[in-house]
């Protein structure tokens, strides 16, 4: 699948009660999250499938990483599993631009 054509939405367009699955490694995780997002390393995508099908049920599945290019592949992926899947593009840093709140960090300032 060519990326150009993978489902995209922005930050500003995900639903509030939409599932977001963030892709990046766990330090990147640590140091700071949307709240209620699904964390799966991109590389445990494949064995956790099951885990994000169910979170899923029927919805759409927002994948986000640090920019986009790591969650632009699992979605990829998603879709080729039959999952209603979209990049959310600009990733992680395009959800701090926009003044989305994050989790964790330990109370030290958000450092993508």
């Amino acid at each position: 699948m060519n990326f150009a054509q993978l489902p995209t939405v922005t930050v500003d367009a995900l639903p509030a009660d939409g599932l977001l699955l963030d892709v990046r490694e766990s330090d990147e995780w640590a140091a700071g999250h949307a709240e209620g997002a699904l964390h799966i390393p991109m590389g445990e995508v494949v064995q956790r499938l099951g885990e994000i099908t169910e979170r899923a049920a029927d919805g759409r599945v927002h994948v986000v990483c640090k920019v986009g290019g790591r969650s632009a592949q699992v979605t990829a992926y998603l879709v080729q599993q039959g999952l209603d899947a979209a990049n959310v593009h600009g990733g992680m840093l395009a959800w701090e631009g926009a003044g989305r709140p994050l989790q964790g960090g330990g109370g030290t300032p958000f450092v993508l």
